[in-house]
């Protein structure tokens, strides 16, 4: 069983490179701040991942779950900054 959740949150570490591109090299501040939700919403479920693995999932819960609710504060605080900004739709300073 715990090479299945090996399997698993390593095939879920390849699908957060995707998301990664997305953030890096997005062409708005909107798909940046989706590739960033995207990551941290992963990461919430790597985190019970790891937690199954080392057969302590009672203390990884909390942690996913705090991590899951700044990922959240953090999202909508960002977005609120740039639609005020009036830059969400814009295209970026990078290129």
């Amino acid at each position: 069983m715990n090479t299945f959740f090996l399997s698993v949150a390593l095939g879920l570490c390849f699908l957060m490179l995707f998301s990664m591109y997305r953030t890096l090299f997005g062409p708005t501040v909107l798909d940046r701040l989706i590739g960033v939700n995207a990551i941290g919403s992963k990461t919430v479920i790597l985190l019970l991942l790891i937690g199954f693995l080392y057969e302590r999932i009672d203390m990884f819960v909390d942690i996913a779950l705090a991590y899951a609710f700044l990922n959240f504060i953090a999202v909508l605080a960002a977005s609120r900054y740039f639609h005020k900004r009036k830059g969400l739709y814009e295209e970026s300073f990078m290129d």
